[in-house]
């Protein structure tokens, strides 16, 4: 009896560790990720998804990115317009990630709030994580950055998303070494390095290190 109890014993460790090796190669597998895009010329110039896609390259991280962006445009045209619903209810996007202008006032919060409580539960209902792409004002407008940053970071808290907080790491670059360089010539759109820097920021929240 002793001697089949032990037998018993080692099989059932041996395919324990089979099983949490398994798991662990799982887990370990690095699948492919669908993203979309959702918002205006901050998010099309210089192509920033694209530059998502190599930066998640770079990490070992596949993903396929998808963008519907047009010049100007808000979340709330985007969500009267009625293309994106379609595009979310397809189910084929892991992380949806949307974008609207700087929305330093007062009717630019509500928008994020409440237009991105429509995408949070439309996501929510298609297996997707919404996500909000922080921006930044124009070099004018620099003293709102606070209220930029306030308002995207709670409508991103208030729908339970994840928040990309690009403006935020902008602006702490900039208050450190006085350098406009994320800017273009226009001063309002990033520079190529300027979303190079976004897509840094955007593939390490979407996908954080996990420590041991």
């Amino acid at each position: 009896m002793y001697k089949l109890n032990t037998l018993v014993t080692i099989l059932l460790v041996f395919f324990f560790n089979q099983f949490n090796q398994t798991r662990f190669k799982i887990s370990e597998t690095k699948p492919k990720y669908n993203i979309l895009f959702i918002g205006n010329s901050l998010t099309y110039t210089n192509d920033l998804p694209s530059l998502v896609k190599n930066e998640a390259k770079q990490k070992g991280i596949k993903v396929n990115v998808e963008m519907v962006a047009f010049p100007n445009y808000a979340i709330e045209d985007h969500w009267n317009e009625g293309i994106v619903q379609k595009l979310i209810a397809s189910k084929k996007y892991d992380f949806v990630i949307i974008q609207q202008g700087p929305s330093s006032q007062d009717d630019g919060r509500k928008m994020l709030v409440e237009y991105g409580k429509k995408y949070s539960t439309l996501c929510e209902l298609n297996n997707a994580k919404l996500c909000y792409f922080m921006v930044w004002p124009a070099v004018n407008y620099y003293q709102s950055f606070e209220n930029v940053i306030q308002n995207y970071r709670d409508a991103a808290t208030m729908n339970k998303s994840i928040l990309l907080p690009v403006g935020e790491i902008w602006k702490e670059y900039i208050d450190r070494t006085n350098s406009f360089e994320y800017f273009s010539a226009d001063a309002f759109h990033p520079s190529l390095e300027g979303s190079k820097i976004a897509s840094k920021v955007i593939v390490e929240y979407l996908f954080p290190v996990q420590k041991e």
